[in-house]
């Protein structure tokens, strides 16, 4: 698994593309700055790997868009330790960005060929989360809540109430939320039974699959 000079330096270029769309938090780009995007792609698609776009991967799911992926991770506001509930692990791109940022990082993935994939090669470049699930991203994940931050990685149609009810209080949940357009929706836990909600633009996600059995 090759990290070529060239690699790098077309991660640099990523990082300065998604640094004039607005990001701003250092630790942030300096995971994207880290990460080798390209490993995390079908190699028909490599050339594409540090354009800054979604590219399909397995099971009809895409890796996320760098800018998308450093939009959510900033807004997440992770601090080392922080303990991070991701819903969609797909690629496990957004994962090792989290990882990247110290976090505690609990996915779960809807998609049996993607998540005995993305099992397997996460470790592979040293990336180790403290659980990958196989599940039903809308129920979250009671049994190891509640969560500092839960980040959801596909347009959810509405906002799980499981996923607002494993926030810790201070906790923030990130979702994409709509049908065809979602609009990037913040939920912080401000008390046990107070949210507040803030809406940051809309984005285009795969959808959020719900398990139907």
């Amino acid at each position: 698994m090759e990290d070529s000079f060239k690699h790098k330096g077309l991660r640099s270029k990523l990082v300065e593309t998604i640094i004039a769309k607005g990001i701003k938090d250092e630790r942030v780009l300096n995971a994207i700055s880290k990460i080798p995007r390209h490993l995390f792609m079908d190699s028909g698609f490599l050339d594409h790997a540090y354009q800054d776009k979604a590219f399909p991967i397995a099971a009809d799911q895409t890796i996320s868009q760098p800018f998308t992926v450093a939009f959510q991770s900033e807004l997440l506001q992770v601090k080392p330790g922080d303990k991070i509930l991701e819903i969609g692990t797909g690629s496990g791109y957004q994962t090792a960005v989290l990882l990247e940022l110290g976090a505690k990082v609990y996915s779960i993935e809807r998609q049996q060929e993607l998540f005995k994939k993305t099992s397997k090669f996460l470790p592979k470049l040293g990336y180790r989360a403290k659980r990958l699930i196989f599940g039903d991203g809308y129920k979250g994940l009671p049994e190891d809540a509640p969560f500092d931050g839960i980040i959801v990685t596909a347009g959810a149609p509405f906002v799980p109430k499981p996923l607002l009810e494993q926030l810790k209080v201070g906790g923030r949940l990130v979702i994409p939320v709509g049908d065809n357009v979602q609009v990037m929706t913040l939920f912080t836990r401000k008390a046990e039974k107070r949210f507040e909600k803030q809406e940051f633009g809309d984005f285009r996600f795969v959808p959020l699959l719900e398990d139907k059995n």
